[in-house]
């Protein structure tokens, strides 16, 4: 069995209103699919970020050491792929999701079970939504997104601070409070954007007000998450982050450094299923426990769901707290419109398909409705 071909697809869809976290709208949403075709019928699909130079990677250094090659020796060929690079977990988390999918369709068994099989039939999400829209006040529309999304069944769901005055993102950070009552985790993402006495006046607030965690609120990436340390020394409430970190050496240094309480790696960006499970299973050894992020379409979701399926509860307590994982609710034309069947979501939980692979079925005519390149 041979892999003949790898495509990629970026795809891109223009939204109805501007919507986003602190620091700026989205007014297009935009995705890179990858397909791996091998000998007798068989494909898988991968997604990952359309960010520049990550196509070019994958076409020009992934492709060339996949083409020949067998899919079911995915540790070689990881490897290698790691090797050739210079460690762009971005790249290679497309490509090992398409290549996970590949696997699972040969060998006739789910991704779960590629990795020695899941912990859970159905796994937890939260809602990724009360994001910024222009024009909107938050005080008011969070409140009544909230109220939305707990009739639908969600007992977990996240909103964006950061984007105006202390004051106006507190009033709207009790209103949901409110709006929700004491048994929903919240949790508030400041997407980077905060100093550090105003993350810990925020911070304050939110703890105030028992959210679940605050995520991100200090510059992401200047280098790898400098100053979360501290932030975490001062604050009692669990700081999530390292969302942006593409590799397993960077998470070990920032799990050295105390610089999250909750570890945040995401399949697209950080190589893949098994190097996030990898990463969850390093983080458990400093107690740290693994809420993956996950914003992005039907594969990377599916792959996600896949993911948290094989994670543990964060100890081994009755009242344990289970992983969750993420479910962006911005707009998405490439979380419903790209499957010919959607994800089965009831009731706040996401079924993870017994089918093989990732278990999902791409439509195809869609990726070439959205596809600009």
């Amino acid at each position: 069995m041979k892999i003949r071909s790898v495509k990629t697809y970026v795809l891109s869809h223009p939204m109805t209103r501007a919507t986003g976290p602190a620091n700026h709208y989205y007014r297009v949403r935009t995705t890179l699919l990858i397909k791996i075709e091998a000998e007798d019928g068989f494909f898988g699909w991968g997604e990952t970020v359309s960010f520049p130079g990550v196509r070019e990677i994958i076409e020009r250094h992934c492709a060339p050491i996949l083409i020949g090659s067998d899919p079911r020796e995915a540790r070689q060929i990881l490897r290698r792929l790691w090797g050739q690079n210079f460690g762009n977990g971005m790249a290679i988390g497309g490509v090992s999701i398409a290549l996970d999918d590949l696997r699972g369709k040969i060998l006739g068994l789910p991704v779960a079970e590629l990795y020695g099989g899941r912990l859970r039939s159905r796994v937890q999400t939260y809602a990724s939504a009360m994001n910024y829209i222009e024009g909107e006040d938050p005080e008011l529309q969070y409140p009544r997104e909230a109220e939305a999304l707990v009739s639908q069944g969600f007992k977990a769901m996240k909103m964006r601070i950061g984007g105006q005055e202390i004051p106006r993102d507190a009033a709207a950070v009790k209103a949901v409070r409110r709006a929700v009552g004491p048994d929903i985790k919240l949790m508030a993402d400041g997407n980077g954007v905060y100093t550090m006495g105003a993350a810990v006046k925020m911070g304050r607030i939110l703890e105030e007000q028992d959210y679940y965690w605050y995520e991100e609120p200090l510059p992401q990436c200047a280098p790898d998450y400098s100053g979360y340390e501290e932030l975490a020394r001062q604050l009692d409430i669990p700081i999530a982050a390292c969302e942006g970190l593409t590799a397993r050496g960077r998470f070990r240094e920032a799990l050295e450094r105390r610089a999250m309480d909750i570890a945040q790696p995401d399949v697209a960006l950080s190589g893949g299923v098994g190097e996030v499970l990898f990463i969850a299973e390093m983080a458990a050894l400093w107690g740290v426990p693994c809420m993956p992020h996950c914003w992005a379409g039907a594969i990377v979701i599916a792959a996600s769901a896949h993911l948290v399926s094989l994670l543990p509860d964060a100890s081994f307590g009755r009242a344990a707290e289970p992983p969750l994982l993420e479910l962006d609710f911005v707009e998405n034309p490439f979380r419903e419109a790209l499957l010919e069947e959607p994800l089965e979501i009831k009731d706040g939980y996401v079924a993870v398909s017994t089918k093989p692979g990732l278990g999902i079925t791409v439509n195809e005519e869609q990726v070439r409705r959205f596809q600009v390149s």
